[in-house]
């Protein structure tokens, strides 16, 4: 594989990048009881593609984020970037960097990396949706960036996903304190105008963090396949709703 020439660090993208290596770091002090019974951090072992995400797309003040709520199975857990549905990332975004594992995968879950054959359906929506109307990165990152609120990725004996909103009180507190320090600082780097929650939750932590600073809040329709909402045309729904908040016109 052909080491990508990467754009020098702006101030945006150092700030970016050394936020990003704190919360792998505070993450990975964190423990979590059963039911869960196997944590994935890609901040770490997909290191060198979010590398790659936040050098190439973060390094410019931004108008609007879009939060989601953390990695899904088959799309940041193997790429490194949020909502990295693989194809998009691949051949849209053009990341491709070196995959490693996380330490002790469950079986149900490996981690493939680009040799993943599973799609992420989220993924495939939101950023076809913003390659449909933006034609290119540039052009989207010119205004837009993705970050997830939480990094890491939860797995059930079973190999049953598990999301942050499901963990016990004193567990969510415990990550929420950090994934929160996080959001806050992503927010001080980019500037941005506007904070988009990717579906509920990431709207709720989304108040709470940005409570005191500049930036208004706004919500769009998760575009995860478990929503009938979203199966009904998820794309359009989402474009009226930021047309209706007069981001996109």
């Amino acid at each position: 594989m052909t080491k990508p020439v990467l754009p020098k660090p702006t101030p945006f993208s150092q700030g970016l990048m050394a936020a990003a290596q704190a919360l792998s770091t505070q993450v990975d002090r964190l423990r979590f009881a059963e039911p869960v019974t196997h944590v994935y951090n890609p901040l770490d072992y997909a290191w060198a593609a979010h590398e790659q995400y936040l050098r190439r797309f973060g390094h410019t003040r931004k108008r609007v984020i879009f939060l989601g709520m953390n990695p899904g199975p088959f799309g940041m857990t193997q790429t490194g970037v949020p909502f990295g549905e693989i194809a998009v990332v691949r051949d849209w975004l053009q990341i491709q960097a070196p995959i490693a594992q996380p330490a002790g995968a469950h079986p149900k879950r490996p981690v493939q990396g680009f040799d993943c054959p599973r799609s992420e359906v989220s993924g495939r929506r939101l950023w076809g949706l913003f390659a449909e109307r933006h034609g290119t990165p540039s052009a989207f990152f010119a205004d837009h960036f993705v970050v997830n609120y939480c990094p890491l990725v939860f797995c059930e004996a079973g190999g049953k996903n598990r999301t942050p909103d499901k963990l016990p009180p004193e567990e969510q507190a415990r990550l929420f304190a950090v994934c929160d320090d996080h959001l806050r600082r992503v927010l001080e780097v980019l500037e941005p105008e506007w904070l988009i929650g990717v579906g509920g939750f990431a709207e709720a932590r989304g108040e709470v963090v940005a409570h005191g600073l500049p930036v208004k809040l706004g919500r769009i329709l998760h575009p995860s396949p478990a929503s009938p909402a979203a199966n009904r045309g998820w794309s359009a729904a989402a474009t009226k709703q930021l047309v209706e908040l007069g981001i996109w016109h």
